[in-house]
């Protein structure tokens, strides 16, 4: 028995090792695993990674066209293929080959998340977008659920990139190599389109969005796109507007005038009590009394499109963004005319639309009973508001620019006094919530933004040597998860109501509408009809007396109410 034993032992004892060495073996062979391939090689695989692993809302979207059509699927996929390789060939070089490739699989892997999670397409607004995101908006996307596709599409990959050695090659041999490849590349492309020529032709002239959801083409013609056409570093002044602008002179003795506008961020109409909402999340407004347009819709579904458009004497209409982008606002009109402007924002600035005018952020103020951790609640806004208007005489135009119902976090966007309608979602990953959740969450952030209007307009009420007067309008609307949508930002042409029908309101003391000679019951009739964010250019400077040519009485919303009837 005990020789049985010691032989049981010593067989044990062999086996472990024999394990031992396979297992510091398999170690070796990963160790020693350098394979060396050449530049296209690399790119190929890269391509076919990319279309074959970092492209599932784009699969999603397109074989939804032709379900079942196993022939548009392979066309489609040779096509992506070859269309990454051709534009990874004018990326990677045999030096900047890894770097590059690593960047690019972050940046895909984050891309496709967050399409995937919120349904967002990354066109060149969306690129601009987050561009212009500050550390705090990205902190609040950096969730937890990011962390394992980052490392399966990201880090994975990328390991196995930097294993790999490149083959040397003589810059002549280049000159040849490369070209060839991309000619390879593009017939096989055309190859590609000619199996399914028709269905594909079908989707590109009709399904145009779709490509904004092909990684990482998608968000490297975006990032082209807003670099070429805006760079902060060789940007230009913006282009003066309105230079003929007289302003009508103040009647000797009257009070000066203050007009508040409230530029929201990202509340939808189909949310807001004043338009017949089943919930009332507009009580304090209803009980003050004010002019609401309840079909009032948005310039563009983002910040970053909206606000430059809605200060512009171009808007939706005659829509030419690099133009709109290379031109001052009606605020430097108003300046220019002697009507003093001030933009006091809550979140990421003004978008250039201030540029030349006085700008302050309280974004990062400290006052502890209204700010938390870095970011601050609306009211801030209008704390100090009346000694920093009285600091200079005249009229004056001042714009708060809420952080509003900004998400995905909508329940860090009010106090807890206004946590109404429960439970709310507390998770800014929306698609772990139910619905209802995330719409009890986003109605308490219309809550607050409705508490912080009626503060204003107890604050402009309390201003009596001012005519007071405020206007509201949100910037885009919101999608709260209808058909698989959340947040914003989808392309304008096949963006859903939800995001660009927005709320708009207005108020006036009693003394600013005697004085300007404004029938506020006509206007409740006039609010009644459809307007965009188009009227507010020529509906300011005739509100304030501004004349110009480029004054537009047709998108003037108080010229049929003015008793003179005109801009006078």
């Amino acid at each position: 028995m005990a020789s049985s034993n010691a032989t049981q032992a010593a067989a044990d004892v062999d086996t472990s090792r024999r394990s031992a060495h396979r297992g510091v073996g398999a170690w070796s062979v990963a160790k020693s695993w350098r394979p060396e391939i050449s530049q296209e090689t690399l790119i190929l695989a890269c391509s076919l990674f990319f279309a074959a692993v970092s492209n599932g809302p784009f699969w999603k979207a397109a074989y939804s066209l032709h379900p079942g059509n196993l022939l548009f699927a392979v066309a489609l996929f040779g096509l992506l293929i070859a269309v990454n390789g051709l534009l990874l060939s004018l990326l990677i070089w045999r030096w900047s080959a890894k770097p590059v490739i690593t960047a690019l699989l972050v940046v895909t892997a984050m891309a496709v998340h967050y399409m995937t999670t919120y349904g967002v397409f990354m066109d060149a607004d969306m690129v601009r977008n987050v561009l212009q995101t500050d550390v705090k908006e990205s902190r609040e996307l950096m969730t937890p659920s990011l962390i394992l596709p980052l490392l399966l599409f990201a880090v994975l990959p990328a390991l196995v990139v930097w294993r790999v050695r490149i083959k040397p090659r003589s810059a002549l041999r280049t000159l040849w190599v490369r070209p060839a490849f991309m000619l390879a590349l593009a017939i096989a492309g055309a190859g590609s389109v000619m199996l399914a020529s028709a269905d594909i032709a079908s989707m590109v002239r009709n399904h145009r969005e779709i490509k904004y959801l092909a990684t990482p083409l998608n968000y490297i013609i975006g990032l082209q796109q807003n670099l070429k056409s805006s760079s902060p570093i060789k940007r230009a002044p913006k282009t003066p507007i309105a230079m003929d602008a007289v302003r009508t002179p103040p009647i000797a003795g009257a009070r000066p005038r203050l007009v508040v506008l409230v530029v929201g961020e990202t509340v939808r109409a189909q949310n807001w009590g004043l338009n017949g909402y089943a919930r009332q999340t507009t009580p304090e407004l209803a009980r003050i009394g004010v002019v609401n347009f309840p079909d009032m819709h948005s310039c563009g579904t983002s910040t970053e499109v909206s606000v430059p458009c809605m200060f512009s004497q171009l808007g939706r209409r005659n829509y030419d963004e690099k133009q709109i982008r290379s031109e001052q606002s009606f605020l430097n009109v108003l300046n220019n005319v002697g009507i003093n402007t001030l933009w006091r924002d809550n979140q990421s600035g003004c978008k250039g639309v201030c540029e030349g005018t006085p700008f302050e952020s309280l974004s990062d103020a400290a006052d502890p009973s209204l700010c938390v951790k870095g970011r601050c609640m609306d009211e801030i806004l209008i704390k100090g508001l009346a000694e920093q208007v009285r600091a200079t005489p005249g009229d004056k135009f001042v714009v708060l620019h809420q952080l509003g119902n900004h998400g995905p976090s909508y329940f860090q966007r009010y106090p807890d006094a206004f946590r109404r309608f429960t439970p709310p979602c507390e998770n800014p990953e929306l698609g772990n919530c139910p619905r209802e959740q995330i719409v009890n969450a986003y109605d308490n952030a219309i809550l607050y933004t409705d508490h912080f209007l009626a503060q204003t307009i107890h604050a402009l009420q309390g201003m009596e040597d001012y005519d007071t007067a405020m206007i509201y309008v949100s910037d885009h609307g919101e999608s709260l998860g209808e058909k698989g949508l959340y947040l914003h930002g989808v392309p304008y042409a096949i963006a859903p109501a939800e995001q660009t029908s927005v709320p708009m309101v207005m108020w006036f003391s009693s003394r600013f509408s005697g004085a300007r000679g404004l029938d506020t019951s006509c206007l409740e009739q006039r609010a009644m009809q459809r307007a965009d964010h188009d009227v507010l250019f020529s509906s300011i400077l005739g509100l304030l007396q501004v004349k110009t040519k480029a004054y537009d009485e047709t998108q003037d919303v108080f010229a049929s109410c003015l008793r003179s009837g005109t801009n006078a």
